[in-house]
């Protein structure tokens, strides 16, 4: 499937020290690393990702425990699935391509992986951009009722095993397409080739197990890591990006909240809901070429 979504691209797979990494890329000039959400995979990036190509070398991973990356079993303390783990994986990946410093940008759980390989190798990011999302640490200490009703996952998901995992089993695709098509224009803005992709992914559950316990390093170890670095704030510039008709725009303030933990921020938001790539994707490449071009 990659093949039809992604035409030109070389498909690969990349042994790290902690999993092995799924990826397309394909591309000559500046290393641009894209970096997916939930509950999808790489197959998100297919509208803007050709595009980008002809100026970027650009690859698209699937993160660990997500889509063809491999799977492992969670750690008691989930510490193999944290931001960090993930971020390191595609440092790694990034060295096996040849890439030594690179641009990442990352939508939903992505950015949260590209916001931690920012902070712990941040020689070798160029520029940050992060797609509807505030700091996890800020979106957990700023929780209330109106935001845990519309991010009821984020609590539903850090359970403990197998409760989740059980009761996600057998609602697939029931479940992932209700997800990504939750904002006002349903599944319009997805292609059937990449909703394919996101359910055929979610059917391994493998993947479910995995992707819980992305969320449960999140409101664990994660947080422990983000602490630690409040007095630090990321140096490269930082683009920030979110949907008008999201839980962002309504309940977070997001440039403002960046700006605590970086120290040169910009940004705006687009007129669609959450997954901006498939939304809008013309805006995206618009105000990606734009900041790229200074990165």
């Amino acid at each position: 499937m990659s093949a039809k979504l992604f035409p030109g691209f070389e498909r690969r797979r990349i042994r790290t020290s902690g999993a092995t990494i799924k990826l397309v890329h394909a591309g000559d000039g500046p290393p641009l690393l894209l970096l997916h959400g939930y509950p999808e995979t790489h197959a998100m990036w297919h509208k803007v990702a050709p595009r980008l190509a002809r100026r970027y070398s650009v690859v698209c991973a699937d993160l660990r425990g997500y889509g063809d990356s491999s799977k492992p079993k969670g750690q008691p303390d989930h510490s193999n699935y944290s931001k960090r783990a993930m971020a390191q994986d595609m440092a790694e990946v990034m060295s096996a391509l040849g890439h030594e410093s690179f641009h990442a940008v990352g939508h939903d759980r992505g950015a949260r992986v590209a916001h931690r390989l920012a902070r712990d190798h941040g020689e070798r990011v160029r520029s940050l951009t992060v797609m509807d999302i505030s700091p996890t640490l800020k979106m957990y200490e700023s929780t209330d009722k109106a935001f845990a009703t519309a991010y009821y996952h984020w609590f539903f998901l850090i359970q403990p095993t197998p409760l989740p995992e059980k009761l996600l089993a057998n609602q697939v695709p029931y479940y992932i397409l209700g997800r990504i098509g939750r904002g006002r224009s349903g599944l319009t803005h997805f292609s059937e080739g990449a909703q394919r992709e996101y359910v055929r992914a979610f059917r391994d559950p493998r993947t479910i197990h995995a992707t819980c316990e992305d969320y449960r390093a999140a409101a664990g170890i994660d947080l422990v890591h983000d602490k630690k670095d409040l007095k630090r704030k990321i140096r490269m510039p930082v683009l920030v990006l979110w949907g008008r008709q999201g839980v962002i725009e309504r309940m977070f303030d997001p440039i403002r909240d960046w700006r605590e933990v970086a120290r040169d921020v910009r940004g705006r938001a687009l007129d669609c809901g959450h997954f901006l790539p498939e939304e809008k994707p013309i805006e995206v490449l618009r105000e990606l070429r734009r900041f790229l071009a200074h990165g």
